[in-house]
């Protein structure tokens, strides 16, 4: 199991795929989704428009066009509305999901952004813990996967992501 948590910008992640927090309609949007988009170039949206958007929860895929990553797993992450909606749930699926897509797909090296905690309000802590069990869990029934790379956006998230996977001992 290899797992690596950076800073950084993920449309500079050079991986098989890097995983969109998409919106429904896959048309790009706002915050990560947007830049994503405005990275891979008018392509992304083309192509993204045949898919017919995703549900919340589930995952599809794109070429990454312009990007350094070869594919895009979109996923729609949950709306936080205080956990009253299954919101858990839905989160566990958009990363378990995604990581289905990737092992359906022959993707060997994968990097996740921290999925529905910006303009979608999911509390932080809990979108990470929730991360990290899925991510962990289907590793170990799932060794075609070789890489999985989580990229915060920034110090703050950085070093909260590093402190609630504490790697370490899970690397035997």
């Amino acid at each position: 199991m290899n797992i690596d948590i950076i800073k950084g910008d993920i449309t500079d992640v050079k991986v098989d795929a890097i995983v969109n927090a998409a919106n429904n309609s896959l048309m790009g949007g706002g915050g990560l989704d947007g830049a994503i988009h405005r990275a891979a170039g008018p392509e992304l949206a083309a192509y993204c428009r045949t898919l017919k958007g995703c549900k919340t929860g589930d995952a599809k895929i794109s070429p990454g066009f312009n990007l350094k990553a070869d594919f895009v797993i979109h996923t729609v992450g949950p709306v936080w509305y205080n956990g009253a909606n299954n919101e858990e749930g839905l989160l566990t699926s958009a990363y378990r999901r995604s990581l289905e897509v990737a092992v359906e797909n022959g993707i060997k090296t994968i990097a996740f952004p921290s999925i529905s905690t910006g303009a979608y309000r999911f509390p932080f802590e809990k979108a990470t813990l929730i991360a990290r069990t899925v991510i962990l869990n289907f590793l170990q029934n799932n060794p075609s996967i070789e890489k999985v790379i989580i990229v915060a956006f920034d110090e703050k998230d950085f070093k909260r992501m590093k402190k609630i996977y504490s790697l370490d001992e899970e690397r035997n």
